[in-house]
C-alpha cells in the first residue's frame, strides 16, 4: 500500500511541475499562448504576413511544418522583421502550433 501511495505522490508532483521547463507557459488543461521569437532586420514595418502551421493529436501524432522558412515562404517573405509563435493545446489532445512571420 505504501509503495502505491508513493507512485501516486511522485506522479502528482510530475504533474505540478511539468510546465516549469517550457518555452511558452503551459496549462494541464487548456493552452492558448502567443508568444514572441526574434527580430531580424529594420524595424517594425512590414509590408508582407506568412504564416505556417503544424497540428498534433494525442501527441501521438504531428504533422505539418511551422517552420519560419515556410511561413516566409507561404507570405512571398524575402526580409524578415520578426515572427511571432501561438500555440493552443487542449488536454493533450489536439495541439494547433502556428509560426508567423513579418517581413518584405
Amino acid at each position: 500500500m505504501k509503495k502505491i501511495s508513493f507512485i501516486v505522490l511522485v506522479l502528482f508532483v510530475a504533474v505540478m511541475l511539468y510546465g516549469c521547463a517550457t518555452p511558452y507557459p503551459l496549462g494541464m488543461i487548456y493552452t492558448e499562448v502567443k508568444a514572441p521569437v526574434g527580430a531580424g532586420e529594420g524595424g517594425v514595418s512590414y509590408s508582407k504576413v506568412g504564416t505556417s502551421k503544424a497540428t498534433s493529436v494525442l501527441g501521438l501524432v504531428a504533422t505539418g511544418d511551422c517552420s519560419i522558412k515556410a511561413a516566409a515562404a507561404n507570405g512571398g517573405i524575402k526580409t524578415i522583421k520578426y515572427v511571432d509563435y501561438d500555440a493552443k493545446n487542449i488536454l493533450g489532445v489536439y495541439g494547433e502550433y502556428t509560426t508567423t512571420v513579418y517581413g518584405d
